[in-house]
């Protein structure tokens, strides 16, 4: 497959390169995913996923291989060039929900936005309209330590929508929920893709979550093990 909206191409990845013992975190792993699509990246644990995710990121480094997200060839980039090609272009869902603690709901929503010099209009106008999606416009005004797991999952998921980027990672979003809040994230997050059509991909070992993907990609010891479309 050729011109992707992603592209990853043989990514290798060792942990203690050259000492006695070399770990290799990822075999050549090469994928490629079209703008649009709504992507599982699942496995046992150690099987690569954070790892492959987090190089698809920007956030870590590739030992070889390349990652080339719509026009952007991540290798080679420096760390600046990194932080704005996050900022600008990469949405970012975390398993431990990852919000500023002393910012409210909205605040936090807005952080990203602000970095990229949104007026506060356009940040009022963006978080109500993500927020309503969500559900989760009577969180707003409250604290990360005023909220349950779920709800402070789906501020992260908006915070990471609300600056429009073209890819959102998110790496096992629904680790620390119960199986229904679960559900609904993944349900929530699903409609985003279809509305916003932001390509998104997340990493998950759980069975229900899973049947969320409409293309599943399957990793067992830094191996793409099998993947395929589905009818989700």
């Amino acid at each position: 497959m050729n011109s992707s909206f992603l592209e990853i191409n043989k990514i290798r990845k060792t942990f203690n390169p050259g000492e006695e013992i070399e770990v290799i975190g990822l075999h050549e792993v090469t994928l490629y995913i079209d703008e649009g699509e709504f992507v599982v990246i699942s496995g046992p644990s150690g099987s690569g996923k954070t790892t492959l995710l987090n190089i698809i990121g920007g956030l870590d480094n590739a030992t070889s291989g390349s990652v080339t997200l719509a026009t952007h060839c991540l290798t080679g980039l420096s760390e600046k060039e990194l932080s704005a090609l996050r900022r600008d272009n990469i949405g970012f869902v975390f398993q431990a929900y990852n919000l500023v603690p002393v910012l409210t709901g909205r605040e936090n929503i807005e952080y990203i936005m602000k970095l990229q010099g949104k007026s506060q209009n356009e940040c009022d106008t963006r978080t109500q309209e993500i927020a309503q999606k969500l559900d989760i416009l009577e969180y707003l005004d409250k604290l990360p330590n005023q909220m349950s797991g779920g709800q402070q999952q789906r501020v992260a998921v908006a915070r990471a929508v609300s600056a429009k980027p073209q890819l959102i990672l998110a790496d096992e979003p629904t680790a620390n929920l119960d199986s229904k809040s679960a559900e609904n994230l993944m349900d929530m997050m699903q409609q985003l893709n279809k509305d916003e059509g932001i390509t998104i991909i997340f990493s998950s070992h759980d069975p229900l979550v899973i049947d969320k993907a409409r293309h599943s990609v399957v990793l067992r010891d830094g191996k793409i093990f099998n993947e395929y479309e589905t009818l989700a």
